[in-house]
């Protein structure tokens, strides 16, 4: 199955195609630039592989959570093109994506939700396969906890830049090893989504939606004047 697979839900913009595992991704640290690059780094890599658009089987992205705005330029993107080529699409979580990108065995990944918050989620791997033990929320960094009932936290990895950004978590909760540079990459979310595509787990462009987390998107005038700001 040829697949197309983007992710644009941090400041780098990620696009990857590829079959059954063999995937050439393209990447770039856009900053908020998302929506010029996105289109052109979709043609540089479709023509790298020499396919072209209606090649493609179905199409994959990083559904959230993560920037708002990225978020929803990604999942726009992937709309109009699974709708002009009346392709599958599926949403992949980002957070999923990032466990895939680390490849530990019981992961905590985390990423950067600004307004003093963080996005979380909890992963296990087992007998190779990817198994979400604390599905994901946005919480103030203070709040983060192991998932109750799992293994000593010694065996436990922090995977994704909520880690760089707020260095005190990391330490609070005992982790064995911390890798802040772990992004989602489309390489992470073309994995995930190969076999569910292959299964049938493939949308129509209009049922594809971002998975947001928090629904809190515009600041209230306390809030700016507190420093606050959103992704």
């Amino acid at each position: 199955m040829r697949i197309l697979a983007l992710d644009t839900s941090t400041e780098w913009c990620s696009v990857a195609v590829g079959d059954a595992g063999a995937w050439l991704e393209r990447s770039e640290h856009v900053g908020q630039a998302h929506s010029e690059r996105l289109l052109p780094m979709v043609d540089a890599a479709l023509a790298a592989a020499q396919w072209a658009p209606v090649d493609l089987d179905a199409i994959a992205f990083g559904c959230g959570p993560g920037s708002f705005t990225g978020i929803r330029i990604g999942c726009a993107v992937a709309q109009g093109l699974a709708f002009a080529l009346d392709r599958p699409l599926l949403g992949v979580p980002t957070l999923e994506a990032i466990a895939v990108a680390d490849g530990s065995d019981d992961v905590l990944c985390c990423l950067d939700a600004r307004m003093r918050e963080v996005y979380v989620a909890a992963y296990r791997r087992i007998e190779g396969r990817l198994t979400e033990v604390a599905a994901p929320a946005v919480l103030p960094p203070a709040r983060v906890r192991l998932p109750e009932g799992m293994p000593a936290a010694r065996r436990w990895t922090g995977a994704g830049p909520g880690f760089a950004a707020y260095a005190d978590l990391a330490p609070r909760l005992g982790l064995a090893r911390v890798h802040a540079a772990a992004l989602p990459t489309a390489t992470a979310i073309a994995t995930l989504a190969s076999p569910r595509l292959l299964a049938g787990e493939g949308v129509p462009a209009a049922a594809a939606l971002p998975l947001y987390v928090r629904h809190h998107v515009a600041l209230t005038t306390a809030e700016r004047a507190a420093g606050a700001v959103l992704s």
